[in-house]
């Protein structure tokens, strides 16, 4: 059985700009559905307040509510009068029942870092705000937004994407966002695991979605052919799991481990800062932390007093969901002071603060900490913490702490996982149990104390020095949606490789003698069933070997010439 974190070799293929050129068969923005839904420029209205000015391409239906939701998120939601340009993004339900999956979308899906899955029920807001003076304005400021809407959860590169409109459109116009549209509709579509070039205004930016067979240690790193002449500016944008943790993370850094328990555990978190930027790159950086493993509970980089779930989210009558929350307005610290688990970021230089957890809420306003009474069931793991801090000391490169901090909380989530990577294994049913004359087999279920058992002897603690009470973790983990999400995934997996393994019994095995003394009903029922596997390994839902495949055909072929030749046309 594939592990979470195993390692597998695959080919490398580069997609350079020749499939760039256009098929008639590829409708127009069929490309450009694959990768954005559409572009959308927010104003702000003496009398209406922000409003929608522009969408493109102009054929692109939004409902009245999410053109609200996305008016209200294109502006930073504070006082602090972010001035200049800042960037930001958001994420918000998408209004269901009326958009049907992009087919590339859910290939996308299967083939993908399980972290990075699109989920089609929400869309990513990258959001571009320029407020600059301006004396010609009512109110003396210009203030506007370019915002780019997607199913992709890939954060730096549509930053990276937007950085290279927007300033374009605010200098030159509608033109602009126009011709980045034409550019970008003629990527090819999102792959994962290959390198891939996509032109965009005079750049190539160059990206490689991670894949499920990708082994998470350092970021990859893929080189352009040398017989490739570079025709433009080449920009690499890094993966998903290259967020900048060590920066976001320094204010609260002797925390680092229970912020990770506290993540791993579906818990509700709130996120509070002066600029939506800053609770962008924590909020991402939170849910980075058990990288590969999915983060599976709603999360809100920038939530604003006008979203569609404030009251949901907000109400006191019932504990808070498990949601993470990023927010700039100060009317949160007094709405959401009943919340367990609270990240107050100063402004301006974070780092010269001394932070220590805190547990007296209504100093929120003012002190910047963690405020939890969370008690955390791991020791810390000091060495860690005294080679960031050295690091600090020294000037260590920002990429160096980057790495450190990445490989420990790697380190730890697969010393967390693999002992549930290895009971999962063990719920599968024995090879020699695999019978092609029965059903095919389904594992045995899960059984949270068992695995508990299992953990006294073959526990993280053979994979991490990290002590405590890991059990009393897991616990708490299998009451999350964490764990809800992971079991799930890797059950439909083992049911994948139990089909596989069951159509390989069967083409080996000699189905005509097995139906010698059967009646015609019964064998027809076994085509059928022989048919609807094939069909699924046609589709791909099975990876099957060629042989396999043409053993399991003949063997249909052969069944049905055992039968009358009324049963044979009907089959046919």
């Amino acid at each position: 059985m594939e592990s979470l974190f195993e390692e597998k070799t695959e080919d490398k293929v580069f997609q350079t700009l020749a499939p760039f050129a256009f098929s008639p068969s590829v409708l127009p923005w069929d490309r450009f559905s694959r990768w954005i839904y559409c572009i959308c420029v927010v104003t702000f209205d003496l009398e209406l307040g922000q409003a929608m000015e522009m969408i493109y391409p102009a054929h692109v239906k939004l409902t009245e509510k999410e053109k609200m939701s996305i008016c209200y998120m294109a502006f930073p939601d504070s006082n602090s009068g972010c001035m200049g340009d800042t960037q930001f993004f958001f994420r918000m339900r998408q209004c269901p029942l009326r958009r049907p999956v992009v087919s590339c979308h859910e290939n996308y899906n299967l083939n993908c870092a399980v972290a990075v899955q699109m989920d089609q029920s929400h869309f990513f807001g990258f959001v571009y705000f320029r407020q600059v003076k301006d004396k010609n304005v009512p109110r003396g400021y210009f203030q506007k937004s370019v915002v780019l809407l997607t199913k992709l959860p890939l954060v730096s590169l549509f930053t990276e994407v937007l950085a290279k409109i927007a300033p374009s459109f605010f200098s030159s116009g509608e033109p602009s966002i126009e011709s980045a549209c034409h550019d970008i509709d003629q990527w090819p579509s999102p792959v994962p695991g290959v390198p891939l070039s996509l032109p965009l205004m005079g750049h190539v930016l160059q990206v490689r979605i991670p894949s499920r067979s990708d082994k998470f240690s350092s970021p990859t790193e893929e080189a352009v052919p040398e017989n490739e002449v570079p025709l433009f500016e080449r920009i690499s944008v890094p993966a998903f799991y290259e967020t900048d943790i060590f920066k976001c993370f320094l204010p609260v850094l002797s925390h680092i481990q229970l912020l990770w328990e506290l993540v791993i555990t579906s818990e509700p978190i709130i996120v509070m800062a002066g600029s939506p930027n800053v609770t962008c790159e924590m909020v991402q950086a939170l849910i980075s932390m058990i990288w590969p493993l999915q983060y599976c509970c709603d999360y809100r980089p920038f939530f604003t007093i006008h979203d569609s779930e404030f009251k949901e989210y907000t109400t006191k009558v019932q504990a808070p969901p498990p949601v993470i929350l990023g927010v700039t307005n100060p009317f949160f610290a007094k709405t959401l002071q009943h919340w367990p688990h609270i990240i107050r970021i100063a402004s301006g230089s974070a780092n010269k603060h001394k932070i220590k957890r805190a547990g007296n809420i209504k100093s929120l306003d003012s002190k910047p900490g963690l405020y939890t009474k969370y008690k955390s069931f791991l020791s810390k793991d000091k060495d860690i913490l005294k080679k960031l801090i050295k690091g600090l000391q020294t000037d260590r490169p920002p990429e160096v702490q980057n790495a450190l901090l990445r490989h420990f909380l790697l380190e730890i989530t697969q010393s967390f996982m693999i002992p549930l990577e290895r009971y999962m294994a063990s719920l599968m049913p024995l090879l020699k149990n695999i019978s092609p004359h029965k059903d095919t087999p389904v594992p045995r279920p899960f059984n949270p104390d068992d695995f508990l058992k299992s953990v006294e002897q073959s526990g993280p603690q053979l994979t991490s020095g990290i002590r405590g009470n890991w059990s009393g973790l897991y616990r708490r983990f299998f009451r999350s949606a964490n764990f809800a999400g992971w079991y799930n995934s890797r059950y439909k997996e083992v049911l994948l490789t139990l089909q596989g393994l069951h159509i390989q019994a069967i083409s080996e095995a000699d189905m005509l003698d097995w139906i010698k003394n059967k009646e015609e009903v019964e064998v027809v029922d076994l085509v059928l069933r022989l048919r609807k596997k094939l069909a699924a390994a046609e589709a791909g839902n099975l990876s099957l070997p060629e042989k396999t495949v043409e053993k399991l055909q003949s063997q249909v072929q052969s069944i049905i010439a055992t039968l009358p030749e009324d049963l044979q046309n009907v089959l046919k």
